[in-house]
């Protein structure tokens, strides 16, 4: 099967969970012909169809309660219950029961196709050393979450930098088109169960964002709230790529909620699931950090390690795994982290190329 055909395969099991969006079906397309990078974001499927192939030495690793679609652009910022700022990993649209080693194996080749667009400055054994150096020592220290308060001064520059400007956030929202179609009651009934406030008037408005899920529906309800301007998001959630990779019919159990649950984390209390749909605050300091907003000047070890520790937080959600984990990646030879990596940057790049040829036919 080409990648021609593994979406298309793909496209068909999610549309018996939910019907899509084909504007943003398309645009999703189109997307994934910019360059590797914005193609391996898009293509969690594909990422999970090929790596018991292409890293079969790996497939035999503990499995545990992985990412799945983990990449450089997969964390953010949030407030937790205290209003404190935390940093971490932004998203579990895709998560699913999977060897370990493939987060951190797409965590670096994510890193290596970024700086091929540009974005991260960093070689492929120092992406390696720094991701895997962060996840063995969070996995000894039982995890942390990065609260960027007291700590982590460096991360918190990074976080609230002047990309990130409120007023520039707010006029972004407002800017968004209103939805046109009908939304399902219990869409709205969530929304309402998440304002912070009972009846209070809102507009439902249109929201196209990130890349392996655009095409599914989702909306933002804005409303002025005591002297500002305050957002939720409902996105509609479909069973892990993973589980279509495995031939699985149907769809299958979402495991996004437990991952908030259960991984070392200062969760934001407006995230959760209800029925099939995530709901979440939107502000400026709740929402995905893209490369381009970084400032220049950055240690991308640095924010590597970083990177591998908080997936060290999100797999101690799995504490019995996590001695076997351990074991596992001690007895492997030196070099097995480059040596997937690069195997995996190689297949995601021929079917890119094979994608952007057959798009500009």
């Amino acid at each position: 099967m080409n990648i021609l055909q593994a979406t298309q395969a793909y496209e068909r099991w999610s549309a018996q969970q939910m019907p899509s969006v084909p504007d943003d079906l398309r645009l999703k397309h189109a997307m994934m012909t910019q360059s590797p990078f914005s193609f391996l974001r898009a293509t969690c499927y594909r990422w999970m169809q090929v790596w018991p192939e292409v890293c079969a030495d790996l497939a035999t690793a503990p499995s545990l309660r992985s990412v799945a679609d983990l990449h450089v652009e997969n964390f953010g910022t949030w407030r937790d219950s205290e209003g404190r700022l935390i940093w971490g990993i932004n998203d579990f649209d895709e998560a699913c029961l999977f060897p370990c080693a493939s987060d951190l194996v797409r965590l670096v080749a994510s890193a290596k196709l970024a700086g091929r667009a540009e974005r991260l400055a960093v070689k492929l054994d120092e992406a390696c050393e720094a991701v895997l150096t962060g996840y063995l020592e969070g996995l000894r220290a039982g995890g942390r979450p990065f609260v960027l308060s007291e700590q982590h001064s460096w991360l918190r520059e990074i976080a609230t930098n002047s990309l990130r400007d409120p007023v520039k956030f707010w006029k972004k929202m407002v800017a968004l088109p209103m939805v046109q179609e009908t939304v399902p009651h219990e869409v709205t009934n969530a929304l309402e169960q998440v304002m912070p406030e009972a009846g209070l008037s809102y507009g439902l408005r249109r929201r196209v964002s990130g890349l392996g899920s655009l095409g599914r529906p989702r909306c933002v309800a804005l409303a002025e709230w005591r002297g500002g301007k305050v957002a939720r998001e409902a996105k509609r959630l479909i069973a892990s790529a993973g589980l279509w990779a495995q031939g699985r019919q149907g769809g299958g159990p979402l495991l996004y909620q437990s991952m908030l649950e259960q991984s070392v984390r200062c969760r934001d209390p407006f995230v959760r699931m209800q029925g099939q749909w995530l709901l979440r605050r939107l502000s400026p300091y709740c929402s995905r950090i893209e490369l381009t907003a970084l400032p220049k000047k950055r240690d991308e070890g640095k924010l590597l390690y970083t990177m591998g520790w908080e997936t060290a937080n999100v797999h101690l959600g799995d504490p019995q795994q996590i001695k076997a984990v351990q074991r596992d990646l001690a007895a492997r030879k030196a070099g097995w982290l480059r040596k997937a990596a690069k195997a995996m940057i190689k297949a995601t790049v021929a079917d890119w190329k094979e994608w952007a040829a057959h798009h500009a036919e």
